[in-house]
């Protein structure tokens, strides 16, 4: 499976980006799909998730309210939908995907994640 991420670059605060990921590859069988970013000189952090389905959905409390996930499984693509940006989200964005794991559970640094995206940068300034 190989995931590419699309949709980032460099906006000023208070302005929105949406960002695309779609997986390909044959006999592709993803339950989660999910965002993650990661910010110099820190740790990659969980941003947000949504089942296959898209039943059901998990966000960081961090992006609560600001940032909305979705999906067009038919297309196997997902969407995060970024609006009133701050210049703490600054940050390369990456897209995973997991086979069993749903979105509570990709978001638990200790589980494995089966598929992960090249980044997209997100910069946003004052």
């Amino acid at each position: 499976v190989q995931l590419q991420a699309s949709g980032g670059g460099s906006v000023q605060a208070g302005g929105s980006l949406r960002l695309s990921c779609t997986a390909s590859g044959s006999g592709i069988s993803i339950h989660t799909m999910a965002w993650f970013r990661q910010a110099p000189g820190k740790e990659r952090e969980f941003v947000a998730a949504i089942s296959r389905s898209a039943n059901a959905i998990h966000y960081a409390d961090s992006v609560k309210g600001r940032f909305t996930i979705s999906s067009a499984s038919a297309q196997n693509t997902m969407y995060l939908q970024m609006n009133s940006l701050k210049p703490e989200v600054t940050a390369n964005y990456y897209c995973a995907a997991d086979q069993d794991l749903g979105p509570m559970g990709i978001s638990r640094p200790s589980n494995n994640v089966d598929y992960w995206g090249e980044g997209t940068q997100v910069t946003v300034s004052s």
